[in-house]
C-alpha cells in the first residue's frame, strides 16, 4: 500500500492528504488481522520525497516549484537527499518477496531505508509492525 510520511508529520496545507495517508496506514494494520487466516500480508510504504511526474502533472507544479519544494524538504530527510523511483521499487520488491515473509502490518519509511545499501537493512525501518510466520503474499 502506498502511504506517506505526512501521515505522521504535519505539513501546512496538507491536512486532508495527511488524513487519507494516515487512514492507509491504519488499513494496513487492520487488514493484517482481517486477512491473517488467508495468509495474506499487508504492508504500507511511505516513499518520502521522490520527484516524479506526479509533482508536475498531479500537483501542477512547474520545475521551479518542484525544485523549491525539494530544497525546502531536504533538511528534514535523514538521507540528506531525495529518493528515486528505483529505490522505492526495491523496498516494495523486498516486502513482496520471501525475505520478508515474516513482516506484515508494517509501515516502512523509505527515507530511512535510502541511507542503507542492502535490502536486509530495511528490516530496521519498519514501525508498528505485526509479525506472522510462514510464507504468504503481499496485499495492496
Amino acid at each position: 500500500m502506498n502511504a506517506s510520511i505526512v501521515a505522521s508529520k504535519g505539513l501546512p496545507s496538507f491536512s486532508v492528504y495527511s488524513a487519507t495517508k494516515a487512514a492507509v496506514r491504519s488499513f494496513a494494520r487492520s487488514w493484517t488481522n482481517d486477512l491473517r487466516s488467508r495468509r495474506i500480508r499487508v504492508n504500507a510504504v511511505s516513499p518520502g520525497i521522490v520527484p516524479t511526474p506526479g509533482y508536475t502533472v498531479g500537483l501542477k507544479f512547474d520545475g521551479t516549484q518542484v525544485d523549491e519544494f525539494v530544497q525546502g524538504m531536504l533538511p528534514q530527510i535523514p538521507a540528506g537527499r531525495v529518493g528515486t523511483a528505483d529505490e522505492i521499487a526495491k523496498a516494495v520488491s523486498f516486502l513482496a518477496g520471501d525475505e520478508s515473509s515474516y513482516v506484515t502490518g508494517a509501515s516502512s519509511s523509505s527515507t530511512a531505508a535510502s541511507r542503507r545499501s542492502d535490502t536486509a537493512a530495511l528490516h530496521t525501518t519498519f514501525s508498528e509492525g505485526l509479525m506472522m510466520d510462514g510464507p504468504s503474499s503481499l496485499a495492496g
